[in-house]
């Protein structure tokens, strides 16, 4: 997020503290604290559902534009996917070795991608290693297939099966396997790219958004302004996405009180 102040005087600050609300939100749910992954029928907040006592409440303008400020819509960016000027925007938070991100990748990604390849969703990737030194190795070598152009075909033979975590699944060699199976061309760059500073530095920037907001376990995910915690059925993304893309665009409209009678 720019740190220049933008039209209507808002600033970099003004932006963190409105994210900081959204953590306060995500924090409130009980599902993204409790264990690693969290369970598939975890609960999902709404834009417009308080996640402390379920009362209805009105997202405002300025949090609106913090969350879909997120969006990094980089249309170079290999662990990317669907258009950058798509209305809507999924981002990803995950763990190469979370169960429940490989029952996302495995059993609700493909079936998203009608929405992809309609123009009409955009899936972004932020590397979110929480289970130790395999999870940031396999972070990294997501992020040297991306370099090449082969980041998904990777992150399909990466969730292809649970694997045991910090079992040696993804030790270097069978990291370097896994690339080659998904076709990354020059295997010489990629482990030059795993061990790159700059492997480092997206990880670093992709865990501290995460962090940032209040996710604290994976998945994680955020549609346009809907957070969804936990591999949830497909109908969750789908009426998320259908949500996103009916309301892109247009202005946020804050209610006036009701009148008390008194």
């Amino acid at each position: 997020m720019s740190s220049t102040t933008s039209g209507g005087g808002r600033t970099r600050g003004t932006i963190v503290a409105a994210v900081v609300i959204f953590a306060v939100l995500i924090l409130g749910l009980a599902s993204l604290t409790a264990t690693p992954g969290g369970p598939s029928n975890a609960p999902v907040a709404t834009p417009s559902t308080s996640a402390t006592d379920g009362a209805q409440t009105q997202m405002s303008p300025e949090l609106e534009r913090a969350l879909l400020a997120l969006a990094r819509r980089d249309a170079d960016d290999g662990s990317a996917v669907g258009r950058a000027d798509a209305p809507v925007v999924m981002i990803e938070y995950a763990d190469f070795q979370c169960a429940y991100c490989g029952k996302f990748a495995r059993d609700t990604h493909p079936r998203l991608m009608k929405y992809v390849q309609d123009g009409t969703l955009r899936i972004e990737w932020r590397s979110f290693p929480i289970f130790g030194e395999e999870s940031t190795a396999a972070a990294r070598a997501g992020y040297a297939a991306a370099q090449q152009g082969r980041f998904w075909e990777f992150y399909g033979i990466a969730f292809a099966k649970e694997r045991k975590l910090n079992s040696g699944a993804f030790a270097p060699g069978k990291l370097e396997k896994m690339a080659r199976e998904a076709g990354v061309p020059d295997l010489g760059r990629f482990r030059t790219d795993m061990e790159s500073k700059a492997a480092k530095d997206a990880i670093d920037r992709d865990s501290q958004e995460g962090y940032a907001i209040g996710v604290t376990s994976t998945p994680a995910f955020l549609v346009n302004t809907q957070p969804i915690l936990g591999a949830q059925p497909l109908e969750v993304f789908e009426a998320a996405i259908e949500q996103a893309r009916s309301t892109a665009g247009k202005p946020t409209v804050t209610s006036a009180p009701e009148a008390t009678g008194q």
